[in-house]
C-alpha cells in the first residue's frame, strides 16, 4: 500500500486503470433521447476507510457519479478528458520533443512556454511559433477520459461498484411485417448508435418510457469513422432476451454482449419472429370538424382512402404478452414473383401486453372517393328556456362516390367524427356507431365498378 495526499489528507491509495481488461463487467442501460446508465464492477478490493482510484471511463459526467454499493459512497472524482495537441504542448514545457516540419525534415527544440508559444532551439535562439508539427511522447498523451475519485467504504468490499449517467448513445426499434393474407409474420429489431461512448464486451438493456429531463449536459463527443456493425443470434439467443417492468418503464435485456464503438450502430433482434392475425381495412375520414359549425361547401373534393391495419396480439402468446417500444413500423408484401416489396411505413407508440397494434399504412391507390355536399340547411331554434340564448341547427347532405379499379370488391368505411350534439338523419345505408363520438358507413364497392353513399347529418350548438 503507498500513501496519497487527497486534498490535504491522507488516505490510502488505489491506483486503477480502467480499460478493455475490465469492460466485461460493464452493462448499460439506454435511453431513446440520449442518455445511457453505466455500471461498472471492478475487481479492485476496497479496504475500509477512504481509498483513491484512478479510472480511465469514457463520457463521464462527474456529478452523476455515485455507488450502487450502500456501503460505499463517492467524496470527489476529478475527469480529465482525452489530450488536444494544446493540453500535450502544456505539459511537455521543460521538455525537448521533435518537430516534423516536411517528409523527412525534423528539427529538435525544447519548449519554454505553450500559450504564449515559446521554443528553444539547439543554438540557444528562440521561436515564438510552432517549429512544425509536434511528436509527444506516450506518457504526454491521455487517450481515454480519466477519473481521479476519493471513495469512502464503511466496510471492507472484495470488488468496486460504480455507476453514472452518460450522454451520446440512442437505441430504435424498428419491426418488419410480412403480409401473408389473414395473418403476417412479425420481427423486431432494436438499433444501439454511440456518439461517443466505447465499450467492450457490455450487458446491454434498453429502457423504453417517458423519463423526464430536467437537467441538460453537453459531453465531449470523439468522432470515429462511420461503420454499420449487425449482431446475429441463433434463436436460443433471442429466446433469451429478458423484459421486466421497472417503475413506470420497461427493461428489455439483450442476451449476450455486446463491443460498442462510436458511430458503429449495432443491432439486436427483440423477440423471435412471430406469427399473428392482420385484417387490412380502407376508411375514408370524415367531412365534419371535430369542434366548431359547419358551413355550405357545394364543390366536391377528392377524398384519401386510408389504409389501416390491424395486427392481433392474443394474450397468454409469446407475442401478445410482450410490451413493445415504440418506433418504426414496416409493412411488406410479396409481388407475383415472391418478392417482397415495401407497402406502407408507419409509427407505433408503446404498446402494452395484450394491446392490438394497429398502423396506418398510407393511402390506396386503386380506389378513389369524392364527395360532395348535396344540401344545407341552417336555422335557428326556440331557446329551451327564458333566461338561456336560442340554439341553432345545422343540416348537411352529402354523397361519397367510391370508385374500385381493383380486379376485386372491396369494403370501405366512411366514418363521421363529431364531440357534442350531433346524429345521423337519414342515410342509404345504416349508420353504425362506434362510440358516442363517431359512427361509419360500410360501403362495397365491386370490382371495378363504383358504389355510393348518401347521408344527411344534423348538428345543433
Amino acid at each position: 500500500m503507498t500513501r496519497c495526499a487527497v486534498r490535504g489528507a491522507w488516505c490510502t491509495g488505489i491506483l486503477l486503470a480502467v480499460g478493455t481488461s475490465l469492460a466485461a463487467q460493464t452493462s448499460l442501460s439506454i435511453y431513446r433521447d440520449g442518455r445511457v446508465v453505466v455500471r461498472r464492477t471492478l475487481s479492485q478490493a476496497l479496504q475500509q476507510g477512504r481509498n483513491g482510484l484512478t479510472l480511465r471511463v469514457e463520457s463521464l459526467d462527474p456529478a452523476t457519479l455515485f455507488s450502487p454499493d450502500t456501503a460505499v459512497s463517492i467524496t470527489s472524482a476529478t475527469v480529465r478528458y482525452p489530450s488536444t495537441s494544446a493540453d500535450a504542448l502544456a505539459r511537455a514545457v521543460g521538455q525537448t520533443l521533435s518537430f516534423v516540419r516536411a517528409k523527412g525534415d525534423t528539427v529538435r527544440a525544447t519548449v519554454v512556454r505553450a500559450d504564449p508559444p515559446q521554443f528553444r532551439l539547439s543554438d540557444g535562439r528562440l521561436l515564438l511559433v510552432l517549429p512544425g508539427e509536434p511528436l509527444f511522447p506516450a506518457e504526454l498523451v491521455r487517450t481515454a477520459p480519466e477519473a481521479q475519485l476519493v471513495v469512502d467504504a464503511s466496510r471492507a468490499r472484495q470488488r468496486t461498484e460504480i455507476a453514472y449517467v452518460a450522454q451520446g448513445m440512442t437505441w430504435e426499434a424498428l419491426y418488419q411485417v410480412i403480409l401473408l393474407g389473414a395473418r403476417c409474420q412479425v420481427s423486431g429489431m432494436a438499433t444501439v448508435t454511440s456518439q461517443a461512448l466505447r465499450v467492450d464486451s457490455a450487458e446491454m438493456q434498453l429502457v423504453a418510457g417517458a423519463i423526464r429531463r430536467t437537467r441538460q449536459r453537453a459531453m465531449p463527443e470523439y468522432a470515429a469513422r462511420a461503420q454499420f456493425g449487425v449482431v446475429a443470434m441463433d434463436r436460443a439467443g433471442i429466446e433469451g432476451m429478458g423484459e421486466e417492468a421497472v417503475g413506470e418503464t420497461h427493461v428489455y435485456q439483450l442476451p449476450g454482449r455486446f463491443t460498442i464503438e462510436p458511430n458503429v450502430p449495432v443491432a439486436a433482434a427483440l423477440f423471435p419472429r412471430s406469427s399473428a392475425p392482420v385484417t387490412q381495412e380502407l376508411v375514408v375520414p370524415g367531412v365534419l370538424p371535430w369542434r366548431g359549425w359547419i358551413g355550405q361547401s357545394p364543390e366536391p373534393n377528392r377524398v384519401p382512402v386510408q389504409v389501416w391495419y390491424t395486427i392481433k396480439r392474443a394474450p397468454k402468446t409469446a407475442f401478445g404478452d410482450r410490451p413493445l417500444p415504440a418506433g418504426t413500423v414496416q409493412l411488406y408484401q410479396a409481388d407475383s414473383s415472391g418478392r417482397v416489396q415495401l407497402i406502407g411505413e408507419a409509427s407505433n407508440d408503446h404498446t402494452a401486453p395484450g394491446r392490438d397494434l394497429r398502423l396506418q399504412s398510407g393511402d390506396a391507390f386503386d380506389i378513389t372517393v369524392e364527395r360532395v355536399q348535396t344540401d344545407f340547411n341552417q336555422e335557428q331554434l326556440p331557446a329551451p328556456r327564458r333566461d338561456q340564448p336560442p340554439r341553432q341547427r345545422a343540416t348537411a347532405s352529402y354523397r361519397v362516390t367510391i370508385a374500385n379499379a381493383k380486379s376485386t370488391a372491396v369494403t370501405v368505411d366512411v366514418r363521421e367524427a363529431r364531440f357534442g350534439t350531433w346524429k345521423i338523419v337519414e342515410s342509404s345505408l345504416p349508420a353504425e356507431k362506434l362510440s358516442s363520438t363517431e359512427v361509419r358507413f360500410r360501403v362495397q364497392a365491386p370490382a371495378g365498378g363504383e358504389a355510393t353513399l348518401t347521408y344527411t347529418v344534423q348538428i345543433e350548438s
